[in-house]
C-alpha cells in the first residue's frame, strides 16, 4: 500500500508534530459517519487543531522515536490524533464537545506538554475556562483591590459634601 519512503516520510511528520505540539489527543473514531466527521475536521480547523487519521504501526514508531513510548498502550484499533500546536486546550475541547454529541466517538487519552494523560485527565482539560476568559478573571482579581481602595478613598469625601450640602440647606432655610 505504501512504499518504504512514504512510511518513513510518515512516521518523521508524526514525530516532528509529537515533538513540537503543546498537546496531541488521541481518539477512536469507530462508527462516526463522513458528514460527522467533516464537520469535527471543520470544528479542529477553526480552532486550530488538526486532525490526522494514521496508522498504529506507524504511530507507534513514531512515539518510541519521539520519546512517548508511554502512547503505545493507547495505539489499538482505529484512532486518529488531534494536534494542538498552539493552545494545549483547544484539541481537548474540540474532541470532548464531539464526543459529547456523538456516543461512538471515544477519546483514548493523550499528551499535554509533554505528559501523558488519561481520558479523565483531558475531560477535566477540556472543561477549564478559555484562556480568555482566565486572563479576564485575573485581571479582575488585579483589579478589584484598587477598585475598594478607590471606594474607599472616596468615602470621607462623599460625606463631607453630603455635610456641606446640609450645611448650605440649614443656611438657605433660615
Amino acid at each position: 500500500m505504501f512504499t518504504l519512503e512514504k512510511k518513513k516520510e510518515i512516521v518523521a511528520e508524526l514525530e516532528q508534530k509529537l515533538k513540537s505540539s503543546k498537546a496531541a489527543i488521541l481518539a477512536d473514531y469507530r462508527g462516526i459517519t463522513v458528514e460527522d466527521v467533516t464537520s469535527l475536521r471543520r470544528a479542529c480547523r477553526d480552532a486550530g487543531v488538526e486532525y490526522k487519521v494514521v496508522k498504529n504501526t506507524l504511530a507507534k514508531i513514531a512515539a518510541d522515536n519521539s520519546g512517548f513510548s508511554g502512547l503505545n498502550e493507547l495505539l489499538t484499533g482505529p484512532t486518529a490524533i488531534a494536534f494542538g500546536l498552539e493552545d494545549p486546550v483547544a484539541p481537548a475541547k474540540v474532541l470532548m464537545d464531539f464526543a459529547k454529541k456523538n456516543k461512538n466517538f471515544e477519546i483514548k487519552g493523550g499528551l499535554v506538554e509533554g505528559k501523558l494523560m488519561g481520558v479523565a485527565e483531558i475531560k477535566t482539560l477540556a472543561d477549564l475556562p478559555s484562556r480568555e476568559v482566565l486572563l479576564s478573571q485575573v485581571l479582575g482579581a488585579f483589579n478589584a483591590p484598587l477598585t475598594n481602595l478607590c471606594s474607599v478613598l472616596q468615602g470621607p469625601i462623599r460625606k463631607l459634601i453630603y455635610a456641606l450640602q446640609a450645611v448650605q440647606e440649614q443656611k438657605e432655610a433660615s
